[in-house]
């Protein structure tokens, strides 16, 4: 295996993308939240890119593949704390539509570039 330049990779691209629709997501969030949800939420974006650059130094791809599980374990729990954002009306409901139809479709992505991996 070749390693993979992750900054080419269209689900590296497209996480990063992500990390600012957080950002900007959770800078309306309440106060009281600055240590809990919108804290959490601001890491694990930047966790689902940091983990696919991580992957991508690895010299196999059983390797990389781990760490794109890990991107995807990351990509869910986004998409839970994004739930319980919108359930606790810190978001309206036509910024969680969009959210959830990004991170939804990062997660198929990165699921379909881990199929690719495995055959």
């Amino acid at each position: 295996m070749s390693r993979h330049n992750f900054k080419k990779l269209k689900i590296w691209q497209d996480s990063i993308k992500l990390i600012s629709l957080n950002y900007k997501l959770t800078k309306s969030f309440p106060d009281s939240e600055r240590y809990n949800l919108t804290s959490q939420m601001n890491r694990c974006s930047v966790s689902i890119a940091s983990n696919i650059a991580e992957g991508s130094s690895k010299s196999t791809d059983r390797h990389f593949k781990t760490f794109l599980e890990n991107s995807l374990g990351s990509a869910f729990e986004w998409e839970t704390q994004l739930i319980v954002a919108r359930n606790e009306g810190y978001l309206n409901q036509e910024k969680f539509e969009e959210s959830e139809d990004k991170i939804l479709q990062l997660q198929k992505m990165i699921g379909a570039f881990i199929d690719k991996l495995n055959n």
